[in-house]
């Protein structure tokens, strides 16, 4: 007899965890942790980060695919997939922990903190006068489920923030920008550019020597969306020039960041290992198990996710 099965993948997730917060949502499920499939007929519902090429092919009745993240342009390109219906997590902890990753970033450039770092090092008293965070211009490409609360908190802490996105936002305190156009004008007239764009064909090297030469000389950049926004070789010559002054990357185009790597020479180069927002078992699983209830009516998902668009 066919049961109704969940497949469990991921190279950075608990899966205890995730067994222990879903079975609480859904007692009936039966969970499974890959390789552990059992008979890959009974499996209906995959629970994934990054499952490696040909994962899918062998689940003939896969109804539902849920990512473990907000990006989820990975699993909309692969060739292993029957068509299914595709959802992505959104949970108040990853917003929550996403939104934390930018306030830090933003702040750490607006209070010079690098420049106390490295005079730490030289042995330097090193006094740089503080500035009124209204007079610090913030950009934040990307206003969807994660961008928005970002860009709003910042506003609330006084930033000067505008956001660009593919639609206009109306969000308090944050000016809306879309377009070609707009797009320069954010670059252009901002001094940190915080990057939370979904990767899609449109996003895609979106940010490349051109766009970067628009930023004003010394511009901080913080990119925690997808490594491909960005024409990395492009980035690289813009901080060894100077013209972008620095960075804080959470994501590359291949990661693990590869050793010698250039941006792991780079003193202006903050790394951190694609952690800026990782969802949390409790909190989203409510939303993962409402989804499950949801394709078992023949009703869409929570949070489903466009193919054609990819996100």
């Amino acid at each position: 007899m066919s049961r109704d099965a969940l497949v469990f993948y991921s190279p950075v997730d608990d899966p205890v965890a995730w067994r222990e917060a879903l079975t609480a949502e859904l007692p009936d499920l039966d969970f499974r942790v890959d390789p552990e499939v059992g008979d890959p007929a009974d499996i209906r519902y995959a629970l994934v980060w990054v499952p490696p090429k040909g994962f899918f092919a062998r689940f003939p009745n896969l109804q539902l695919v849920t990512n473990l993240g907000a990006g989820v342009d990975a699993l909309v390109r692969r060739d292993d997939l029957v068509p299914v219906k595709f959802s992505r997590l959104n949970d108040p902890g990853m917003v929550a922990m996403m939104t934390s990753y930018v306030v830090f970033a933003v702040t750490r450039y607006a209070r010079d903190i690098p420049v106390f770092e490295r005079a730490k090092r030289r042995g330097e008293w090193d006094y740089v006068h503080p500035r009124a965070l209204s007079d610090i211009k913030v950009a934040v490409l990307g206003l969807g489920e994660l961008g928005g609360p970002a860009a709003r908190t910042l506003a609330a802490m006084g930033f000067t923030v505008t956001g660009w996105s593919r639609s206009k936002k109306d969000i308090e305190g944050v000016s809306s920008e879309t377009g070609r156009d707009g797009l320069e004008r954010v670059l252009a007239g901002n001094e940190i550019i915080v990057s939370l764009l979904p990767l899609t064909p449109e996003s895609r090297g979106i940010l490349g020597a051109r766009e970067l030469a628009l930023m004003p000389k010394g511009a901080k950049f913080v990119n925690a969306s997808r490594g491909a926004v960005v024409d990395e070789a492009a980035l690289i010559a813009a901080l060894r020039s100077g013209h972008v002054g620095e960075a804080t990357l959470d994501v590359f185009e291949t990661e693990p960041l590869p050793p010698g790597h250039p941006f792991w020479t780079l003193d202006n180069v903050l790394i951190t290992p694609h952690l800026a927002s990782i969802t949390v078992p409790k909190l989203a699983a409510r939303d993962v198990a409402e989804s499950i209830r949801r394709v078992r009516q023949g009703l869409a998902p929570l949070h489903e996710v466009d193919p054609g668009r990819g996100y």
